[in-house]
């Protein structure tokens, strides 16, 4: 299907959004949906480095739909810079590190033209709740001219530190995310006949407390044998997300027969939430979207209140719980100051407060990036990064540990590979005495 025909007295444009994983994908989705609405040619494209999309994750994201001309194309990170140059607008959903890479080659790229041009309005955001790297992820973040902003708490924080550094911050808008309305739904009520628990990758951590979870939501389902209890992944086997699940729930269920009303179930949460009284979770963004459509919440509080498992930003939420509380249908409500953060100070949908933005630096033909990119803060420490970051991407011991480095640096690469694989294989009964034979012999 062709884009939309341009509006009246608009210029036609082009933008050019670039995601590296599904859930970035999904960030794009709406901000996508928006600008073709205004007559806006997009392309959507993703990088050709560590990035990892299924045809599956590619279609739930909303891309790649019969009947419409919106595939996802892959490119050289030279090309994407080359891309971006020749565009009106870039939408970057891509992780911190990459977007302050981006802006910084797309500086470049302008500095380098003979003709001096505005260049495009860059964008960036975050696609879900920010649970580590507040401070550093503003940072790389802050050489776009609109820094999408989800919460009134985030923007609160990204103005202190910008104000502290010197960085301008008049790129910063508060939108929210893309996919939630400014409006959450008043909370539903009746019995609870459908659990959801909205797997995380990475959150818990580490077996035993994946095991733990699992557990407890069987026995939920044990115990209201009346309820179906829904646990969803956060992949399917074998795809991939920007953090990789080490410990998928198949191999860590408990043991024996599952009582009939528990299942695995992979399809998208979105979908889900139209029929779940109930969604469980530690710290996923899922929690918020279940708010914006008055679905109940509990966020696990089993394993602690803990900076790994990310529910440290929610304790003002009103809505950490135990299992057993859950059990017992002892739920919370969401706090007003919780949907005041995410939801408030604001009356448009995300996708159209970014378009706005982005259309109001095409016709004045601002980019407040450029005042961001003079500050001493981005011109020293931002490029000083970048540099060291490529210098240790070019190393030829970049895909070693930091020990199998250090001993090739000392004896050598055949001698420090073979001490280096010595102090993996071996018990300590051998390799500490071979040591001190091997420091009395130096001396």
């Amino acid at each position: 299907m062709a884009p939309p025909d341009p509006v009246p007295g608009r210029t036609p444009c082009t933008a050019l959004l670039v995601a590296a994983f599904d859930s970035q994908l999904k960030w794009c989705a709406g901000i996508r949906d928006e600008l073709e609405a205004r007559g806006v040619s997009t392309r959507v494209v993703v990088p050709d480095t560590r990035s990892a999309l299924s045809d599956r994750q590619v279609r739930d994201a909303g891309f790649d739909r019969p009947g419409r001309a919106d595939r996802v194309d892959r490119l050289p990170w030279d090309d994407l810079v080359t891309a971006c140059l020749s565009s009106d607008v870039v939408v970057s959903a891509l992780a911190g590190p990459s977007t302050r890479r981006l802006s910084l080659d797309v500086a470049d790229g302008l500095a380098a033209l003979a003709d001096p041009v505005a260049g495009p309005v860059l964008v960036s955001g975050w696609v879900g709740i920010i649970i580590e790297k507040i401070t550093a992820g503003y940072l790389d973040r802050s050489g776009t001219d609109v820094v999408a902003v989800n919460s009134t708490a985030d923007l609160a924080h990204f103005r202190r530190t910008g104000s502290t550094l010197g960085v301008p911050t008049d790129n910063l808008v508060l939108t929210g995310l893309p996919f939630l309305s400014s409006e959450p739904r008043p909370p539903r009520t009746g019995p609870v006949t459908t659990v959801l628990y909205a797997d995380q990758p990475t959150v818990p951590a580490t077996a035993p407390e994946r095991a733990y979870v699992y557990r407890r939501l069987v026995e939920h389902a044990r115990r209201h044998p009346e309820r179906q209890v829904l646990l969803k992944p956060r992949h399917r086997p074998g795809e991939d997300t920007f953090h990789r699940m080490a410990h998928a729930p198949e191999g860590l269920l408990p043991p024996g027969d599952l009582p009939t009303n528990f299942r695995i179930d992979h399809t998208p949460v979105p979908e889900l939430l139209d029929r779940v009284d109930l969604l469980v979770t530690m710290s996923s963004t899922a929690c918020l979207e279940a708010v914006d459509r008055g679905v109940r919440v509990a966020l696990m509080l089993d394993l602690g209140v803990h900076e790994r498992h990310g529910n440290h930003v929610f304790l003002d939420s009103g809505l950490l719980r135990t299992f057993d509380q859950v059990d017992a249908d002892d739920l919370g409500t969401p706090s007003a100051s919780f949907v005041h953060s995410w939801f408030g100070d604001r009356h448009l949908p995300a996708p159209v407060v970014i378009v706005d933005r982005v259309e109001e630096l095409l016709a004045s033909g601002r980019r407040p990036s450029r005042g961001v990119w003079s500050s001493t803060y981005f011109t020293g420490a931002a490029r000083h990064v970048a540099d060291l970051e490529t210098a240790e991407a070019t190393t030829p011991l970049r895909r070693v540990s930091r020990a199998w480095a250090r001993r090739v640096e000392v004896h050598g690469r055949l001698r420090g590979t073979a001490a280096h694989g010595a102090a993996l294989l071996l018990p300590p009964a051998v390799v500490i005495p071979a040591r001190r034979l091997a420091a009395s012999r130096r001396r």
